[in-house]
């Protein structure tokens, strides 16, 4: 039995009665097609299967993932592979402002580190676009969010339609659903 099927008890000694595996899928967001797909132990962190899922995309993609699959080394292999990628980023991630864009989007870089930031390491352009959506049910509660993009145009790709686009993905969730719980 491979090494991630075994299944492992949640207490020492025991066993379980599902071997745990992560699955990370790469998801056409209008048809639900699965591209690629990847099953790893669940030890295996999904930043390290997503970049291995990247030898599905091709020029004409545009690349969407959740601010959990961030990093510099994600953004790097995507302009590689030509693909166009909308990425939201964790509040913690500091961008300083190089050019103020029209639509309220800037231009701004993002390094492998700070101290590589620090030494002069050149960045990957990228553009943030921040935005706040409103609870309806509690007006009180707002939900920021910021997005980077090698989308850099605000004339061809204002702000407010990635802003949109970024959250159409969402319906990959039933993919993802039907993968868990219905097979």
């Amino acid at each position: 039995m491979p090494e991630f099927l075994v299944p492992k008890g949640s207490r020492p000694g025991t066993r379980a009665a599902f071997p745990k595996a992560r699955l990370v899928i790469l998801v056409e967001a209008g048809t639900h097609l699965i591209f690629d797909a990847l099953m790893c132990p669940y030890k295996m962190g999904e930043r390290v299967r997503a970049l291995k899922l990247l030898r599905s995309v091709t020029e004409e993609m545009l690349l969407m993932w959740d601010r959990g699959k961030h990093s510099y080394a994600m953004v790097e292999a995507t302009v590689s592979k030509g693909c166009d990628y909308l990425s939201r980023i964790p509040c913690n991630v500091k961008f300083g402002k190089e050019t103020q864009l029209d639509d309220s989007s800037y231009l701004s870089g993002i390094y492998p580190s700070g101290k590589l930031r620090k030494k002069g390491f050149k960045p990957i352009q990228v553009r943030v676009i921040e935005y706040t959506i409103e609870q309806t049910e509690r007006p009180e509660a707002q939900i920021r969010y910021r997005l980077i993009t090698s989308l850099l145009s605000a004339e061809k790709f204002p702000a407010h339609l990635l802003a949109r686009e970024y959250h159409q993905p969402w319906e990959v969730e039933n993919t993802i659903d039907e993968l868990k719980v219905h097979l």
